[in-house]
C-alpha cells in the first residue's frame, strides 16, 4: 500500500496522452510505460539497498551530502523546494483542477483551482491534522477503484475505436524528431506518473524484517503499478485510438463517457480528484523534513528548521513550500511542469543511483563489505545500477536538448543553488 499510494497520484489518468503526443503509435505507448516501469524496479531497489545501509540519515538528502559532498545534498534540497516537490505539487493540482472544472462546470481557470487547493491543504496541514493509517488506506483502495472501473469500462463497456485502432499511427507535429526522440520526450510523463516509489524507503526503519519485507514490498507494489499503467494506456487506446488519445487532454474522461455517457465520466472524474487530494495531502509533509534537515546542518533559515510546539510540524517549511507551489501552479501550463520538473528529478535520481557505487567502493576498499551480508542488494549490480543511472541522466539531457526554454527554468534554479550554497556556507568556513 505504501509503494503503491507513493506512486499514484493523478498523472495516468492524464499522461497516456501527453505520450501519445510524442510517439504517435501504439506500440511505443505502451513500450514507453514499461520501459518506465523497469526503470522504476530498478531505481526502487536501488534506494532499498541504500535506506538499509544508511536508515538512520535522513533520505536521499543525507546519501547525497555522504557520498559526494554536503553542497551537493544542498543543491538536492534547494532544487526539491523551487522545482522537484512544489513541481509536481504544482502538476498534480493542475490535474485536480481540470477534472474539477468538469464536475462544477465553472469558468475557473484550472490554475485558479489549483492554487486554491494546494492553499487548503498547506493551511490544512499547518495544524497538524494528519492521515490515520486507515484513512491512507481507503484512499488509496479508492484509487484502486477508481483505476479498475476505468480498465473495466475500457476493456468491456465502451466500443473500440474501431479494427485498425491498435495499428494506426497518428500523425507527428512539424518539425519532431524521429521515434527515438519522440520516445525519449515521451519518458517525461511516464517518469513524472511513476514517481514516488522512494517514499517507501523512508519507513525501512520501523519494518520488522525489512531485508525480507522491503524488497518484497517495493517489487510487488511497483509491479502492481507497471501492470495498472500498462492496463489503463491499453484501454485508453481501444477505446480513442492513437489520434484520439493524442487529441485530448482528459483520457480518462472520455473513455467513461463512451463507456456509460456523462454520468460516467463524472464518475471518474471524482475518482481522479479523490486520489488527486490524497497524493497532494501526502506530498506535503514528506519534503519538508528535507528543508528541515538543510536548516539543521546550517545551511537554510533557522526558522525553517523549527518544529511548532502544539502540533510538532514544521510549519514554516510548509508554507514556504506551499507559497512556492502556489506561484508554480500559477505559472505555466501542465506540459511545461512536467519538462520543468523532470528535467532535475531524474539528474537528481540519476546521482543518487551512482551514490551506491560510491559506498559499495568505499565498503570494499575499507574492508567492510563482509559485515553488510543481511543488507538488501540490487539484483545483478553493477549493471542494473549503471543502467539505472545511464537512463536517468539521458532522459535529463534528452529533456533539456528538447525543451530547452522550460527545462532550462529547472537548470537556472540549480545554477543559482551554487552561489546561494555559498552564501550559507560562508560563515563556517575557516581560511
Amino acid at each position: 500500500m505504501i509503494v503503491m499510494g507513493g506512486i499514484i497520484g493523478a498523472g495516468i489518468f492524464v499522461n497516456p496522452s501527453v505520450v501519445a503526443r510524442s510517439v504517435h503509435t501504439p506500440t511505443l505507448v505502451l513500450g514507453a510505460w514499461l520501459i518506465g516501469g523497469v526503470i522504476a524496479l530498478i531505481g526502487a531497489f536501488v534506494y532499498a539497498e541504500l535506506a538499509a545501509l544508511k536508515p538512520k540519515v535522513g533520505g536521499q538528502y543525507a546519501y547525497l551530502r555522504d557520498a559526494y559532498h554536503p553542497i551537493v545534498a544542498f543543491l538536492y534540497g534547494w532544487t526539491l523546494l523551487l522545482v522537484v516537490q512544489t513541481g509536481g505539487m504544482a502538476g498534480a493540482a493542475i490535474i485536480f483542477g481540470r477534472y474539477f472544472r468538469e464536475l462544477s462546470g465553472l469558468g475557473i481557470p484550472e490554475q485558479a483551482i489549483a492554487a486554491g487547493t494546494l492553499g487548503i491543504l498547506t493551511l490544512v496541514n499547518c495544524f497538524g491534522i494528519r492521515s490515520g493509517s486507515n484513512v491512507q488506506s481507503t484512499l488509496m483502495l479508492m484509487k484502486l477503484a477508481a483505476i479498475a472501473l476505468l480498465i473495466g469500462a475500457g476493456w468491456f463497456v465502451a466500443k473500440a475505436a474501431g479494427p485498425g485502432s491498435m495499428l494506426a499511427v497518428a500523425p507527428p507535429a512539424s518539425g519532431e524528431g524521429g521515434a527515438l526522440a519522440g520516445l525519449a520526450a515521451a519518458m517525461v510523463p511516464v517518469l513524472f506518473a511513476y514517481g514516488g516509489w522512494q517514499t517507501a524507503t523512508f519507513v525501512s526503519g520501523e519494518m520488522r524484517n525489512p531485508k525480507r519485507d522491503l524488497p518484497r514490498g517495493l517489487f510487488i507494489g511497483v509491479a502492481g503499478v507497471i501492470l495498472l499503467y500498462s492496463l489503463v494506456t491499453y484501454v485508453c487506446l481501444r477505446v480513442l485510438g492513437i489520434s484520439g488519445l493524442a487529441e485530448t487532454t482528459t483520457p480518462a474522461s472520455e473513455v467513461m463517457r463512451q463507456a456509460f455517457g456523462p454520468p460516467g465520466a463524472k464518475i471518474i472524474a471524482w475518482g481522479i480528484a479523490i486520489s488527486t487530494v490524497g497524493f497532494l495531502s501526502q506530498s506535503i509533509l514528506t519534503a519538508p523534513r528535507v528543508y528541515y534537515a538543510m536548516a539543521q546542518d546550517g545551511v537554510f533559515f533557522k526558522a525553517v528548521g523549527q518544529l511548532n510546539p502544539r502540533s510538532r510540524v514544521p510549519v514554516v517549511a510548509i508554507i514556504l513550500q506551499g507559497v512556492w507551489a502556489i506561484a508554480v501552479a500559477m505559472s505555466g501550463r501542465y506540459e511545461q511542469i512536467l519538462n520543468y520538473v523532470v528535467t532535475i528529478d531524474v539528474l537528481f535520481f540519476g546521482l543518487t543511483g551512482a551514490s551506491l557505487l560510491v559506498f559499495r567502493a568505499r565498503a570494499r576498499r575499507d574492508g567492510t563489505e563482509q559485515g553488510q551480508d543481511d543488507v538488501v542488494r540490487v539484483p545483478w549490480h553493477p549493471i542494473t545500477t549503471g543502467l539505472f543511472v545511464l537512463a536517468c541522466w539521458s532522459v535529463a539531457v534528452t529533456t533539456l536538448l528538447r525543451f530547452p526554454q522550460n527545462a532550462g527554468i529547472g537548470v537556472a534554479i540549480l545554477g543559482l543553488g551554487v552561489l546561494v550554497y555559498r552564501f550559507w556556507a560562508a560563515p563556517r568556513v575557516k581560511v
